[in-house]
């Protein structure tokens, strides 16, 4: 008799101190973060699918590409013009990349993992992408580094996003105050495809704060603040000092928000998302990257907790 397969793949656990990390095999998902007993990011049950991409690496792009089809011209001139699978069918889009159900080879220690997987050329992405994921877990928290290295023979388009979803353990989702460092945000259409990037205003201003049950969102956000140390920093904080910070390096200049009652085991989810390119880069070339062959790229962003 078989053993049922495990839809995440291996089961990675991490401790150092009071931080534990669960990260999944597949899709090299963070599906859990604990520090000092507090739950923060936000958990799924076992033997089950991530639900809505629930702690998924996005690569080699994240959020859709308008009927999975893109036209680019790389820096040497040559044209492309590449029809991917449409994987988010019910709006006509590619989403969230090439890797989301890929068992990636883990090599993992005590308070660290890196994860590997390979983009190979295929329909609608002619490039050969060697991605590697390294979770670190620090005194308070987790650093993510992404690394990317061309291994074909020409120029290839790559972003890098991530889907993890976070929570206070204990406190109503609905009470806690999010507040991110956007001046700008992506109005979209009836397929969640930008339509115009504008400042932002009322239940898109979230600089000082909202609470989380008074906003529904999958909107990206444009214009970061960052700090001395050139990180954007979203938080997350309950009413009593709790704080989650999800911060991301200069690499990282886009943010999506997503909010959801169909979490599983939870009244109300909200992902952040740390994102290289918006939504539908691989048309628009905004802040696109072209990584040439044999060359490699490095981002970050990472997870902090205070109490």
């Amino acid at each position: 008799m078989h053993t049922p397969v495990d839809p995440t793949g291996q089961q990675i656990l991490l401790s150092k101190g009071d931080v534990t990390a669960h990260i999944a095999q597949v899709g090299a998902s963070l599906r859990g973060l604990t520090v000092n007993g507090v739950s923060i990011v936000t958990p799924f049950p076992e033997g089950t699918r991530a639900p809505s991409c629930s702690g998924t690496v996005l690569v080699p792009w994240p959020n859709r590409i308008a009927d999975g089809i893109w036209k680019q011209t790389d820096p040497h001139g040559n044209e492309y013009e590449q029809e991917l699978a449409l994987t988010e069918p019910d709006l006509d889009n590619a989403i969230h990349g090439l890797l989301r159900f890929t068992p990636y080879v883990v090599d993992a220690q005590d308070d660290k993992a890196t994860l590997t997987a390979t983009v190979v050329p295929q329909n609608g992405y002619p490039f050969a992408l060697i991605t590697q994921v390294e979770y670190a877990l620090t005194d308070d928290g987790i650093t993510v580094t992404h690394t990317l290295t061309n291994v074909g023979d020409k120029s290839a388009p790559v972003g890098v996003g991530t889907h993890p979803f976070f929570h206070i353990g204990g406190e109503d989702p609905r009470e806690l105050t999010l507040t991110l460092p956007a001046s700008r945000f992506y109005e979209v259409d009836e397929r969640l495809l930008p339509t115009a990037e504008r400042d932002v205003e009322g239940n898109t201003d979230l600089r000082e704060g909202r609470r989380l049950g008074d906003v529904s969102l999958d909107t990206g956000f444009a214009g970061l603040e960052r700090d001395d140390e050139g990180r954007a920093v979203t938080t997350l904080a309950s009413a009593d000092g709790k704080k989650v910070s999800v911060w991301q390096d200069e690499n990282f200049d886009y943010l999506q928000v997503y909010t959801t009652s169909n979490y599983p085991g939870q009244d109300y989810a909200v992902a952040i998302e740390p994102m290289t390119i918006p939504t539908d880069a691989f048309n628009s070339g905004d802040n696109l990257t072209w990584l040439e062959p044999g060359a490699s790229w490095n981002v970050s962003w990472g997870v902090s907790f205070s109490s």
